[in-house]
């Protein structure tokens, strides 16, 4: 009974070890490694002939832009090569540099004990000192003029007289319309400092001949000495 129910499970199991045939195409197929085999065994012609790796190796491409050799020019190896010969005559213009590289003579090399000391040596270095010492001239100093030379009044040296404030009046000024007056006559001048100036020279500050202090404050024409007085202070 035992012998009987053996039978099936012997079957089945033989059945299973049966190996499907591959089916379709591709590099991992039996027919291609055949062909694979017989190519690089150089025995006969196929439809999809390849060269063999030795054959490959020792094919000059030649200089770039020249024709092709004609194993490389057919079969299915045309595309990868002509390809590759497109590259290489692209960059047939950029040739790399040899030789050292090219140096900069606007560059001291001062610092170099290499180069200085196959230009210099230590007699060519005295001589050159003793003919510096030879052309050196001391220039001896000279008076500061003085200010005022000129005869124009010192309008800094009069700023650092005073110490009133702008608009403080410390001289008597006679006459009406003295503001309109001294606006107009301000006009003529191209800064206060003209102004004040013109000012001094006319008897200022205790006589305003020209108009310029309506406010009797020395300072014509709205002239500060603040900036000169801070500039001493400072």
């Amino acid at each position: 009974m035992r012998v009987f129910a053996l039978v099936p499970v012997i079957a089945l199991v033989a059945g299973c070890d049966t190996v499907a045939p591959v089916q379709g195409t591709g590099f991992n197929t039996p027919a291609y490694q055949a062909q694979r085999e017989a190519q690089l065994a150089g025995q006969g012609t196929v439809d999809n002939p390849l060269l063999a790796p030795v054959d490959v190796s020792q094919q000059p491409l030649g200089a770039p832009g020249s024709a092709l050799p004609q194993s490389l020019a057919t079969g299915e190896n045309a595309d990868i090569a002509n390809q590759a010969a497109a590259a290489l005559a692209s960059t047939s213009g950029q040739t790399a540099q040899t030789g050292p590289a090219p140096s900069n003579s606007a560059i001291s090399d001062e610092q170099d004990f290499a180069a200085v000391s196959g230009r210099r040596s230590i007699e060519s270095d005295a001589a050159r000192i003793e003919k510096n010492r030879e052309t050196y001239e001391v220039v001896a100093p000279t008076a500061v003029p003085e200010r005022g030379a000129d005869g124009q009044p010192n309008i800094v040296q009069y700023a650092l007289s005073t110490t009133n404030p702008v608009g403080t009046q410390l001289y008597s000024r006679a006459g009406f319309n003295l503001q309109a007056k001294a606006q107009r006559n301000c006009a003529r001048f191209p800064s206060a400092d003209q102004a004040q100036i013109e000012f001094l020279t006319s008897g200022g500050p205790q006589r305003d001949r020209s108009g310029l202090d309506p406010d009797g404050d020395g300072f014509a024409c709205n002239w500060d000495p603040s900036p000169f007085r801070s500039a001493v202070s400072n």
